[in-house]
């Protein structure tokens, strides 16, 4: 099969993985409801189509936080991309600085922060807060002198949410012999999978975080099941104070859907947020993050960068939320479906396809610049 969109990589990705990666990445939380809204009230947005326009000269380019884009999206951060693909933040990373984009590390990827700077790129850095604030400001400090340009904090993940499919799968909630003794036949089913992750991939811990884990296993379960034991569930908008006395590059708060949240992030001095629902992975049933998403920028719009995820599938949909006041998208599936798929060359093809559905959606709108998108780019009526 030759991959000709995001929904051809999914594919691809989950013929060739383990059942259980598959979905632990695809899959949202409770009936996964909000994971369903976030792609189907893009596909409800209607794009307004004009003609006879001199589209000859196209600009994808925006600046922000002091980079330019090569076009508005950045790779978004996505927990053990490293068992996806051998070294699969790096692979990532590699792709998205070719591409002239962002790639954001999360705190729980395979790879260190240390690792990606060295053989790719000082990336983005996501940042879960855990109770250890000790190690937490020592992660910070990493961050800071692997040369990593923006701290993302994710605030929507006090705890976890309830992940039905990582149950059904044996992701979680499986022990013994029986759990092990699955988990290792869906490996062996899969030796593509077997030969580019497991044999060559290796170390298989959670690089950003090993040194904060006492007395665990040494599987990547392991270290999930400490890290969802440690979220803080007592942090509030005071602890930016903390973040900030630790950071002193620009932050964004990733996670907001309400417009007093994000006044809150305008007052504690933030320079951007994402509005998110974490990809319909956390708090089941509330709104898609583009139904979120104009009454965030209307509020904020002027005083930070306010970004986008959870949805996003194509460059038409890129197009519809620039138009909605998003100044770029951030994806996290359709990078982990291609980099399950086929590594940094699927990765690398897949950002050419959403730049190319881009070109064509800005094209038949009669947008030259998506510095330029507004509302007008859509057919309301």
């Amino acid at each position: 099969m030759r991959a000709a969109s995001v929904s051809d990589y999914r594919e691809l990705a989950r013929r060739r993985l383990p059942n259980i990666f598959f979905e632990y990445i695809d899959g949202g939380s409770y009936a996964e409801e909000t994971l369903a809204r976030n792609v189907r009230d893009l596909e409800l947005i209607a794009l307004r189509q004009r003609v006879l326009r001199d589209m000859s000269q196209l600009d994808m380019t925006v600046e922000t936080l002091g980079q330019t884009l090569s076009m508005p999206v950045g790779l978004a951060p996505v927990g053990m991309a490293g068992m996806y693909g051998r070294r699969g933040e790096v692979q990532a990373s590699k792709a998205a600085t070719a591409a002239g984009l962002p790639f954001c590390l999360s705190t729980v990827g395979v790879c260190s922060v240390e690792e990606v700077a060295a053989k790719a790129a000082p990336p983005w850095f996501q940042l879960y807060m855990l109770k250890d604030r000790g190690y937490m400001k020592a992660l910070l400090g990493r961050a800071r002198d692997a040369g990593c340009p923006v701290l993302v904090f994710t605030v929507d993940l006090p705890v976890p949410g309830a992940r039905y499919r990582d149950v059904r799968s044996g992701f979680t909630g499986s022990s013994g012999l029986s759990g092990a003794l699955n988990t290792a036949w869906d490996g062996l089913t899969h030796p593509g999978w077997m030969w580019n992750v497991w044999a060559q991939g290796r170390p298989h811990s959670l690089g950003n975080v090993e040194g904060a884990v006492q007395q665990q296993g040494r599987r990547v379960t392991d270290f999930l099941a400490w890290i969802a034991r440690n979220f803080d569930r007592s942090v509030t908008w005071a602890d930016l104070d903390w973040v900030r006395e630790n950071w002193d590059g620009p932050i964004v708060i990733k996670g907001v859907l309400d417009v007093d949240d994000a006044r809150e992030v305008v007052r504690v001095g933030a320079q951007g947020l994402v509005v998110s629902n974490h990809g319909g992975r956390q708090l089941d049933g509330v709104r898609s993050s583009i139904s979120a998403l104009p009454r965030i920028a209307d509020a904020v719009g002027a005083d930070l960068e306010v970004f986008m995820d959870g949805g996003v599938r194509s460059g038409l949909d890129v197009l519809k939320a620039l138009a909605l006041g998003a100044k770029a998208c951030f994806v996290g599936r359709p990078w982990a479906w291609a980099l399950g798929a086929g590594g940094e060359a699927a990765i690398t093809r897949m950002l050419g396809t959403l730049r190319s559905e881009l070109a064509v959606a800005m094209i038949l709108t009669g947008c030259n610049s998506v510095r330029e998108a507004g509302r007008e780019l859509l057919d309301l009526d």
